[in-house]
């Protein structure tokens, strides 16, 4: 095993105030290590349940640690052997240099690489932006090298990355930039008009423009950079007053070297909001030591695939802005691997190119993306044989779409569960006990409480809302001490909004979205279980069930479906559903669609489905 990894292997069962023999800091970097002084705001409450809660769950959290054990997962680990995610990758900078770290569309940056041109972009933005500790930079950019270039340099700063969709509307990104107090923004090319036309109307100081092949070496880098935007007018016209080129602040910046900052685990590394996929999108604070906390936690769950990781490659179609991403990209550095980055996962022909350029170890996808990759018949022929991981996250694994995937690639599909707010790992099934249908087992230094609509813990097999404490949760809402203290109880607690239940065997199961969840004359239909029946007719490619009014029930179901059959009909539907759904489960109400509405993740948006008339 690799050597970054063997420290976390070292310190599973550790003081956590001892000394790491094994933890080694480049010398560059000058961060000190403040575990000594660390206090956690919730660590007085952490390792403390109260009273009422220790029946319920002495046993739940007995189950669980009983299946850990026997799965080889430790129940706790150290998390606080870095001060923070900077102190993690500038180790993973420094061990693998000569290694490839990431690429994109043709062109690789080795570790050395992307550790001087991050450090570069470090010294911009303290000397020639101006930029002061904590302040916000937002990165608004497609899966691109030049990503992790701006993320890591912003973060060796000092500074708050705010992650950006580049599909927002100008409503939705003129809110994040005012509610992150943005100063400098990153902004691609091809998504700037949007950015051009809300700028006027925000606090942005400093605007930084890349194109698509900035990073390549000429004359490849003109010539795609060329294509992109006159032949294939990718590049829609837009004009920023005093916008940078990204290139040109690189330069800049190696001439004045970045200062390194001191950085704890409580101090802020990023707002990441929310999706807003169930209302206005959030900024949840995320702290170094939240970071460092679900990187080092995923390392040791991942002990049990078997995945050595150094010189492997990552294959990385999710968005790189998502958290789910972002962090699995952590990882990657931290185990040597190489992350290739797909820019647009919805062009499949371009995916299955990637798959085939790259042959993954580690895949990382969700439900969409696996069915409509086994659909094409360019990606069954590739050759799997490299493949040993498959993740899925993001929203419910379907029993057809899994069984689905492990036919055509041979690798079985190792479904997670988490949320912006816990950075994002919860759970995930490990590499030696799949169980589909399951989102798996905590992952270490992880609690696990199933509640009652009143807060009560519930037993075994009882679902309620799932709610979560460990070192991953988020330190709030973004400037929303009302909306934390809705998601957080005094305890440490974090509400998912989650309805779960934890089997007898310790793995964990999402019966629904708390909010998604239809009542049908007094009866709970949870619209996941109505997805995974119908999916699992040969004519249904997906399909979403939501609830909405009805005079005689209270709440009807309608389900929206994507067929590849044009004359299937609504009777044949039912008669499906029928089958393995008592009758009130069967939808009243069928709407066929072309196409789903989905955010850029991939998650059907039940939201805007229930305004459909």
């Amino acid at each position: 095993m690799i050597k970054p990894r063997i420290a976390v292997k070292a310190a599973l069962a550790v003081d956590p105030a001892a000394p790491d023999p094994h933890h080694t800091q480049d010398p560059r970097s000058k961060i000190q290590d403040p575990r000594s002084k660390i206090q956690d705001p919730r660590s007085k409450i952490h390792n403390s349940i109260a009273t009422r809660d220790k029946p319920m769950t002495d046993t739940v959290h007995r189950v669980i640690e009983t299946q850990l054990a026997a799965l080889g997962i430790p129940p706790k680990i150290d998390t606080v052997i870095y001060p923070s995610i900077v102190a993690l990758f500038e180790e993973a900078l420094a061990t693998f240099r000569e290694e490839a770290a990431c690429s994109s569309v043709g062109h690789t940056l080795s570790y050395g690489e992307l550790d001087r041109l991050s450090a570069d972009f470090a010294g911009w933005l303290q000397n020639g932006a101006g930029l002061s500790r904590g302040d916000r930079v937002a990165i608004q950019m497609p899966n691109l090298i030049q990503y992790l270039v701006a993320s890591l340099g912003a973060l060796r700063a000092g500074m708050v990355v705010v992650n950006t969709n580049p599909l927002y509307t100008e409503r939705e990104l003129e809110h994040q930039l005012n509610d992150a107090n943005v100063r400098v923004m990153v902004v691609q090319a091809n998504v700037a008009q949007t950015a051009a036309a809300v700028l006027p109307r925000t606090q942005v100081e400093t605007v930084v423009v890349t194109e698509i092949a900035d990073l390549h070496p000429q004359p490849k880098r003109a010539l795609i950079n060329f294509v992109v935007k006159h032949v294939k007018k990718m590049v829609p016209k837009f004009q920023i007053a005093g916008a940078l080129k990204f290139n040109d602040v690189l330069k800049r910046g190696a001439k004045t070297p970045y200062r390194a900052v001191i950085l704890e685990q409580t101090d802020l590394a990023m707002l990441q909001y929310t999706g807003g996929t169930t209302g206005v999108a959030k900024g949840a604070m995320l702290t170094h030591g939240n970071l460092v906390a679900n990187v080092l936690q995923s390392d040791a769950f991942f002990a049990t695939h078997n995945m050595d990781g150094r010189g492997e490659t990552m294959l990385q179609p999710l968005p790189v802005y998502h958290i789910y991403a972002f962090t699995a990209s952590m990882y990657a550095l931290r185990i040597g691997a190489h992350t290739a980055f797909v820019p647009n996962p919805r062009d499949l022909d371009s995916l299955v190119q990637a798959f085939e350029a790259h042959p993954p170890a580690l895949f990382c996808g969700l439900n969409t993306l696996f069915v409509a990759l086994c659909n094409h018949e360019g990606f069954r022929a590739l050759d799997f044989s490299k493949l040993q991981v498959t993740l899925s996250g993001g929203m419910a694994l379907t029993h057809d779409a899994a069984h689905r995937w492990t036919e055509v690639t041979g690798c079985a599909v190792s479904e997670g569960y988490g949320l912006t707010e816990t950075s994002p790992t919860v759970s995930g099934n490990p590499g030696n006990g799949i169980q589909i249908g399951t989102i798996g087992v905590p992952v270490p230094s992880t609690e696990i409480q199933i509640r009652d609509t009143e807060g009560n813990p519930l037993g075994l097999d009882e679902p309620g809302e799932l709610c979560v404490r460990g070192p991953q949760v988020m330190a709030g809402y973004w400037q929303r001490p009302e909306a934390t203290a809705e998601a957080i109880d005094p305890e440490g607690w974090f509400a998912t909004g989650d309805i779960a239940l934890v089997q007898p065997d310790g793995y964990l199961r999402i019966v629904d979205r708390k909010k998604d969840m239809i009542v049908v004359s007094g009866f709970n239909v949870y619209p996941n279980e109505l997805e995974d029946v119908l999916v699992a007719h040969p004519d249904v490619v997906e399909c979403a069930a939501v609830g909405i009014a009805s005079e005689s029930t209270g709440e009807a179901i309608r389900m929206f479906v994507v067929s590849s059959r044009p004359d299937l009909s609504e009777e044949e539907v039912r008669n499906f559903m029928r089958e393995g759904l008592t009758g009130y489960k069967v939808p009243k109400s069928i709407v066929f669609k072309d196409e789903l509405p989905k955010t850029a993740v991939g998650k059907i948006l039940r939201r805007e489905l229930r305004d459909v008339d």
